[in-house]
């Protein structure tokens, strides 16, 4: 055969290799499917993955106290937040023309979603301030805590930094209380009581210990959590997480408003002759022993009520002849008929006590009082102040303090 003849032959043999249809190698689609199948599983076990290193970091950060030998100590409502960023810059939502009334620059304030701080700070907390319900000044004045109001999915813990960072640390709990000088948090979890250490924006050392289905933390005497066993009758126990599950100690309160710095609770009781709701000074150290007890006052109900940074003072609700107060109580006069004043509108919210003896509180319609003991001392009365561009139905929120002054 020639080479012009090869040649021929070659470009027959293509040209008849292009006339004929051949069938595809892959479906188009189906390889398009597979490939969408393939970035879909890479994306979902990425994402497996992301959380279980999360998961592993939180619980290898929980060193347990008081571990129970074949508990299983992992927890599942603390929350890390690796991915926290700064917050959007404030909006003029609200009128700054209220700040020289508000509190005058004493306390920190929650109005809805801003924190407006005493210093005049503004920060906006799109995802915490809508539902706070309380607040705390963090050690060192580092940022605030921030517990939420109770929803159906239960409530949540927030830790908002000094440069308005937001870090959520609790989601899905029960009653959370905080220590007076917010290093600790004890919170319902599931059939667990669970209480640990607040160190930045983690929650270490965490303890956990069965407890009966209507027992909740309501406050702290040191390392001791004070539990309300059942929301319908009297009576507290005492945990101690390195000595055990909580204790009962027999006390007759009906409700803690919180502790003073000597470490004694104070607290609604049942006493006198006739019963009725007296004030009472309760030892932890002792069982909850009364020290000293009250029952001049008429108190109408429990909840409601703030004790002073320094110990000395209540203020609680009850009545005043015939109306409705705030009453200012000497805790240190506690006798048959303690000194007792009526101070201002009916407590409805958190009361934040500063330092130097003056309490902030939100009233009933929403508005915020300012009580100042000397001039309650005085014989004077608070009012209300209204807060300008405050949504309708929202309440101030006050922040409580540190109690350095």
């Amino acid at each position: 055969m020639t080479e012009d003849e090869l040649a021929q032959a070659v470009r027959e043999t293509f040209a008849r290799r292009v006339s004929v249809a051949r069938p595809l190698v892959a479906d188009p689609a189906g390889l398009a499917i597979r490939r969408a199948d393939r970035s879909r599983r890479r994306r979902t076990l990425t994402g497996i993955a992301l959380a279980a290193v999360a998961t592993v970091t939180v619980s290898a950060g929980m060193a347990q106290l008081g571990q129970q030998p074949g508990r299983p100590t992992h927890p599942t409502v603390v929350l890390g937040d690796p991915y926290a960023s700064p917050l959007p810059d404030p909006t003029p939502q609200l009128s700054a023309a209220p700040r020289a009334d508000l509190g005058r620059g004493e306390v920190d304030l929650i109005l809805n979603d801003v924190l407006v701080t005493a210093g005049g700070q503004r920060l906006a907390l799109p995802d915490v301030g809508t539902a706070a319900e309380r607040a705390q000044r963090l050690p060192d004045r580092a940022g605030w805590a921030v517990v939420g109001a109770p929803t159906a999915a239960g409530r949540s813990l927030w830790i908002v930094l000094s440069d308005g960072k937001a870090h959520l640390l609790l989601a899905g709990a029960r009653d959370i209380v905080l220590s007076p000088d917010a290093r600790q948090v004890a919170w319902r979890e599931g059939t667990d009581l669970v209480v640990a250490g607040i160190v930045g924006t983690q929650v270490v050392a965490a303890a956990r210990t069965p407890a009966s289905p209507d027992a909740v933390p309501v406050a702290f005497a040191g390392d001791t959590v004070l539990v309300r066993l059942a929301p319908d009758r009297p009576g507290h126990a005492l945990w101690r997480p390195a000595a055990g599950p909580p204790r009962g100690a027999g006390d007759a309160a009906l409700h803690v408003y919180g502790t003073r710095p000597d470490g004694l609770a104070v607290a609604l009781v049942s006493a006198g002759t006739p019963r009725r709701p007296c004030v009472a000074l309760l030892d932890p150290a002792r069982n909850l022993a009364p020290v000293r007890t009250g029952c001049g006052p008429t108190l109408t109900g429990a909840g409601a009520g703030g004790v002073s940074a320094d110990g000395r003072w209540l203020l609680v609700n009850g009545k005043a002849g015939r109306q409705d107060r705030a009453l200012l109580v000497d805790l240190d006069q506690l006798a048959a008929a303690p000194a007792t004043r009526p101070a201002g509108p009916p407590v409805a919210g958190p009361v934040a006590w500063t330092p130097q003896g003056t309490a902030h509180y939100p009233a009933a319609d929403g508005a915020l009082v300012r009580v100042e003991v000397s001039r309650v001392l005085d014989g004077e009365v608070s009012v209300s102040v209204p807060v300008t561009g405050l949504p309708a139905g929202e309440r101030v929120v006050p922040v409580g303090g540190d109690r350095r002054p």
